[in-house]
C-alpha cells in the first residue's frame, strides 16, 4: 500500500545515529513524565489546593499536547493527514466532551440544574473560544513565522467546510425549539461518522518528520504503529485525567473572587477543555505546518458541532430516564440565544474559509468580535451580535462567490477519493488552489 511504501521510505530517510535517536526518545519520555502527576492525582483521588492543582493539571495538558503532536505526525504515515488530524482533533476535544457530559448528566438528574443551562454555557463558550481565539492564534503564529498576509489550507479541507456548513445550518434552527432532543443526537452523530468515513479516504503523502516523531517514524512498520498508538493513548489518558480538575480549580479560584458560576462555566472552564487542541494546532503552526495546524482546529470544530452537540441529549436522557424522540435537554431563552450566537459565529467562520484561506483582516475580525462579547451584559446583544455575524457571512459569501463552486467540487472529489494529499499544493506555504 502507499502508506507502507511511504513508511519504508521514511525509515530509510530518517535513519539516524544511535546517539541522536536516544536523545529524541529521552526527550519524549521526559515530556511524558510531566503528565504523570495528573494521572497520579486523579487515580489517587488526591485534591490539592485549587491553584496548585490547576498548575499541575495545566502542565499535564501541555505535556499531552506535545505528545499528541508527535503521535499524530507519526500516524500520518499510515493513516494520511486527513484521518490523522481528525483523530487528533477528537482526542484533543475529549476534555470538552467530559465536562459537557457531566453537566448534562447533572441537568438530567436535577431540574434546577437543568434550568441553569450550564451544559449549554460550556458548549457555546468552548465553541466560540475555539474560533474567536484558536483560529486567530494560529494565524498570528503563521504571520510571525512567515511574514505572509494570507494563510491557505489544503484542498481536502473543503470537505470539512462542507460538513461544518451542513452542521451549522442544522444547529442554527435548534433555538426555534425548546429542547435539544434525541432526534438531534441521531442526526448530528450520524453526520459525524459520515464525515469520518469520507475524510479517511484522503491518502497519505511523504511528510517531513522532526524531533521525537522522526525517531518513531524511523522504526519498522509494526513498531512505529505501536509507538504512535501508545503515545496517543497515553496523551488521551492525561487529557481526560487533567481536564476536569483543571477546570474545577479555575472555577474554584474564580468563585473566591466573587465571579458568577455561569460566567466561569462558559468562559473559564473552556480554557482548560479547549487548551489541548489550541496548543496542538499552535505547535504544528510553529513547526511550519500552518495548514495542518489550522486544519486540526477546523476538524475540532466539526467534531464539536456534530458529535459533541449530539452527545448532550444522550447524557441528559441517561440521567433523567426520559427517552422520547422529541424530548431532551431543555433550552430556556438565554440558552437559545447562546446557541444562535454560536451558530452565527460558525457561519461567519465558514464564509472566511470558503476560499480555503484566511487573511489578516478576517483573523482580526474573528478575534475582535469574540473579545467584545465578553464585556457586554445586555442580553439582547447576543441576538444583535448573531445577526451581525450573519450579515458579515453574507458579505463574504458574496465577495467569494466564485470560490463556492470550487469548494464544492473539491469536497466531492475528496468524498470520492479522487483528491489525494499528493495532488495538493504543499501545506506550508501553499499557493491558493482557487481564488475569486
Amino acid at each position: 500500500s502507499r502508506a507502507c511504501a511511504a513508511g519504508n521510505r521514511l525509515q530509510e530517510t530518517f535513519s539516524q545515529p544511535p546517539h541522536t535517536s536516544q536523545r529524541l526518545w529521552s526527550l519524549m519520555v521526559l515530556v511524558a513524565l510531566f503528565g504523570l502527576p495528573s494521572l497520579i492525582l486523579r487515580l489517587g483521588g488526591i485534591h490539592p489546593d485549587p491553584l496548585i492543582g490547576s498548575a499541575i493539571h495545566g502542565i499535564g495538558i501541555l505535556s499531552a499536547a506535545f505528545l499528541l503532536t508527535w503521535g499524530a505526525e507519526t500516524a500520518e504515515i499510515d493513516l494520511g493527514q486527513g484521518l490523522a488530524i481528525a483523530i487528533i482533533a477528537f482526542i484533543a476535544v475529549l476534555p470538552e466532551y467530559a465536562v459537557d457530559a457531566v453537566l448534562a448528566w447533572k441537568a438530567g438528574a436535577d431540574p434546577v440544574v437543568a434550568e441553569q443551562g450550564l451544559a449549554i454555557a460550556n458548549l457555546t463558550g468552548g465553541n466560540r473560544l475555539l474560533i474567536g481565539v484558536g483560529w486567530p492564534v494560529v494565524f498570528v503564529i503563521f504571520f510571525y513565522r512567515t511574514k505572509l498576509k494570507e494563510l491557505f489550507v489544503d484542498r481536502h479541507r473543503a470537505l470539512d467546510m462542507v460538513f461544518l456548513a451542513v452542521a451549522t445550518t442544522y444547529v442554527i434552527f435548534i433555538p426555534l425549539r425548546h429542547a435539544l432532543t434525541l432526534a438531534d443526537s441521531i442526526i448530528l452523530i450520524t453526520l459525524f461518522f459520515i464525515y469520518l468515513y469520507f475524510i479517511s479516504k484522503v491518502e497519505s503523502e511523504e511528510i517531513e518528520l522532526v524531533g521525537p516523531a522522526r525517531a518513531m517514524g524511523a522504526l519498522p512498520t509494526w513498531r512505529r504503529r505501536a509507538a504512535a498508538t501508545t503515545v496517543l493513548i497515553y496523551a488521551a489518558a492525561v487529557i481526560i485525567a487533567a481536564a476536569e480538575p483543571f477546570a474545577e480549580g479555575l472555577v474554584s479560584t474564580g468563585q473566591q473572587f466573587g465571579v458568577s458560576e455561569f460566567f466561569l462555566i462558559q468562559w473559564v472552564a473552556p480554557l482548560a477543555s479547549e487548551s489541548p487542541e489550541v496548543l496542538v494546532a499552535s505547535l504544528l503552526a510553529w513547526r511550519g505546518r500552518h495548514a495542518a495546524g489550522m486544519g486540526a482546529l477546523i476538524s475540532s470544530k466539526v467534531n464539536q458541532w456534530t458529535l459533541l452537540v449530539g452527545s448532550l441529549p444522550l447524557a441528559f436522557m441517561l440521567s433523567s430516564g426520559d427517552w422520547g424522540i422529541t424530548e431532551g435537554l431543555p433550552l430556556n431563552t438565554i440558552q437559545r440565544d447562546e446557541i444562535f450566537l454560536t451558530a452565527a459565529q460558525s457561519a461567519f467562520a465558514i464564509a472566511v474559509f470558503v476560499n480555503l484561506s484566511m487573511n489578516r483582516a478576517e483573523s482580526a475580525l474573528l478575534f475582535l468580535l469574540f473579545a467584545t462579547q465578553l464585556f457586554i451584559t445586555y442580553e439582547p446583544a447576543r441576538v444583535l451580535y448573531g445577526v451581525g455575524y450573519l450579515v458579515l457571512c453574507a458579505v463574504l459569501l458574496f465577495l467569494h462567490r466564485r470560490a463556492v463552486p470550487s469548494l464544492l467540487r473539491d469536497a466531492v472529489a475528496v468524498a470520492r477519493g479522487e483528491l489525494t494529499e499528493a495532488e495538493q499544493p504543499p501545506g506550508r506555504f501553499a499557493s491558493p488552489p482557487h481564488r475569486d
